[in-house]
């Protein structure tokens, strides 16, 4: 078997393979590379000693068994029976659910996870969007210290456990996406930083040095980066790629990273036959990310839209600190620019960061499904300090209402897991550490971030306490009880309205005709024949729609049809869906 590895710095590298030690020879057709040939077979551990060094994980390593720290193994992806045929599922139309592996059974493996998959084909969506699944220190954790970029977090079920979940997942009709970490590299197990310059001082980040993009040595990173891309939608079947926090890949060169991976990903789906696509986590509000290649863009399928997310969640919760401020003024105003021009700041002036934020969005070229819109995501719930879920904070009227917006607005919906019955389990930040300064470093510095915001420290969750984690699991009796069960009907009900109503999924942003009230707290919408009302007061609201001819497609709480002067008088905390005739 053919061994290699870039290490431009070495002046010796040697294999170790199953014990045995033999010396690699520079590749004389690629700088910086070594190659060898050694006897293996899948599972044989293996790794690379730099200058007699100690004998570290390969960087593209496929399998490791005993942690990041441990020897690498070989995977012989062919060994793989896969059962589904599986044509592919593209973006427009979905409906997606984030998902994280750890938490969603107590068990937290791809096996467990699996067996849960009927319960989103029977919610009704499309894709299941996994949080990342490289490996990282210990057993639990959110998955975004993850080192070994094509390697598969073991405890989690290992390279085999992510198929075995995918091929399920694609016998049953749903996509999977997969989230990924390009932007920095986890503080435990990484050892790239020996091998060569993945890392570079010319840029900072939040995490430290940025990874290397535009410096010396910077080709070598792009092509590690897009090959584990890649090796993730071909030897996993993945259907798309989440890029976490993509404003922190820092790129000085002209033709950027994000434009070439966009390229190479789209070569792939066409040699493979099926739909591969991007989604960015983008804070720039950038149009030029989702914006085709031909037209000066970077050419990515779609990006996580927060702006959405902080109008509705200020419109619902009346909170305005931090980056909420700006949407808390007119929340209902802010939704309703969010709505029908996808940004809210486009050129605006952000009070959080103090200047001028984003760029508009050209309508006409940008379809509204390249908008992923939602209530809550990972980040939204478990960056509070208690990881409390929109759940914990309104009534289910309320929650019905978010559900109404997010599941009927022009852009991609996207649920974050459990928030379809209004889940009562929290989802906090926690860690496995096994190195117990980092650990206690990472508990230090989660209490004294929220301190500065008026938290006790004994009220802020333990990140490396196993209950922590505990208590993040779903809770599987809760769809059966109330006012679970309610909220897991309203979910279905919307789902299916929007596979049923062409209207609901029309790419036109600049089709969405809004109305609303800032005081009385209602707002309406009209998407082709399909007009959408909900009231966020505790009161009833009259909301004059203009139109007496209309029927009740869906509603959370019994109401009638519009009277004869078109005015629907909507309950409190209540949402409805109506087609006009």
């Amino acid at each position: 078997m053919q061994f290699e590895v870039w290490a431009p710095q070495a002046g010796r590298v040697t294999l170790q393979c199953d014990g045995v030690t033999r010396a690699l020879e520079r590749d004389p057709e690629r700088a910086g590379w070594w190659r060898g040939e050694a006897e293996a077979h899948d599972g044989s551990r293996y790794g690379f000693a730099l200058d007699d060094g100690p004998v570290l994980p390969d960087p593209c390593s496929r399998r490791q068994p005993d942690g990041p720290d441990g020897l690498s193994a070989v995977v012989d992806h062919g060994r793989y029976a896969w059962r589904s045929e599986w044509p592919g599922r593209p973006l427009p139309g979905a409906v997606l659910y984030e998902l994280h592996v750890g938490t969603y059974t107590p068990e937290g493996t791809f096996d467990a996870a699996a067996e849960r998959l009927g319960h989103l084909t029977e919610l009704g969506v499309t894709h299941v969007e996994l949080m990342p699944v490289c490996p990282f220190p210990g057993r639990h954790g959110w998955g975004y210290e993850g080192v070994s970029l094509w390697a598969v977090h073991e405890p989690y079920g290992g390279p085999e456990g992510l198929k075995r979940f995918v091929d399920r997942a694609h016998e049953l009709g749903l996509g999977v996406v997969l989230d990924v970490v390009h932007n920095h590299f986890g503080p435990s197990g990484n050892y790239l930083p020996v091998f060569g310059p993945y890392l570079t001082d010319a840029h900072q980040t939040p995490w430290g040095a940025a990874v290397n993009l535009d410096a010396p040595g910077s080709d070598e990173v792009r092509a590690y980066l897009i090959g584990s891309a890649l090796a993730w939608l071909r030897d996993y079947r993945i259907d798309g790629l989440r890029l976490d926090a993509v404003h922190a890949l820092v790129d000085t060169r002209a033709y950027h990273f994000l434009e070439e991976l966009s390229t190479a990903v789209d070569a792939l789906s066409a040699e493979a036959g099926r739909p591969l696509f991007l989604i960015a986590e983008s804070d720039l509000n950038d149009p030029r990310l989702i914006t085709a290649r031909g037209e000066g863009g970077f050419g990515l399928d779609a990006q996580w839209n927060d702006d959405f997310h902080h109008a509705l969640h200020t419109a619902l919760t009346g909170e305005s600190q931090g980056y909420y401020a700006d949407f808390a003024r007119a929340p209902f105003a802010a939704l309703a620019k969010t709505l029908s021009g996808g940004y809210f700041h486009d050129g605006t002036y952000s009070s959080f960061r103090g200047r001028c934020h984003g760029r508009p969005l050209d309508r006409a070229r940008v379809a509204a499904h390249r908008l992923l819109g939602y209530s809550q995501t990972h980040d939204q719930v478990g960056n509070r300090a208690q990881g409390d879920r929109l759940s914990a904070l309104v009534s289910p009227g309320l929650l019905a209402c978010a559900a109404t917006l997010v599941l009927t607005a022009p852009f991609t919906p996207m649920l974050f897991m459990g928030e379809e019955w209004a889940a009562g389990t929290p989802w906090q930040f926690f860690t496995d550490h096994t190195d117990p300064e980092l650990g206690e470093a990472v508990r230090r510095g989660r209490r004294r971030e929220f301190a500065a915001h008026g938290w006790k420290e004994e009220d802020v969750p333990d990140p490396q306490a196993p209950a922590t984690r505990d208590r993040s699991c779903l809770d599987w009796s809760e769809p059966e009880r109330e006012p679970h069960a309610r909220v897991l009907a309203w979910y279905r009900r919307l789902i299916a309205l929007r596979h049923e109503q062409p209207d609901l999924t029309d790419p036109d942003l600049a089709d969405t005709k809004i109305a609303y009230d800032e005081e009385r707290r209602w707002l309406a919408f009209r998407r082709g024949d399909v007009c959408v009302a909900v009231n966020l007061a505790a009161e009833p609201a009259p909301i004059p729609l203009g139109n007496p001819h209309a029927r009740v497609l869906a509603a959370w709480e019994p109401v009638d049809a519009p009277d004869a002067g078109g005015v629907l008088h909507l309950p409190g905390e209540s949402g409805v869906v109506l087609a006009l005739d």
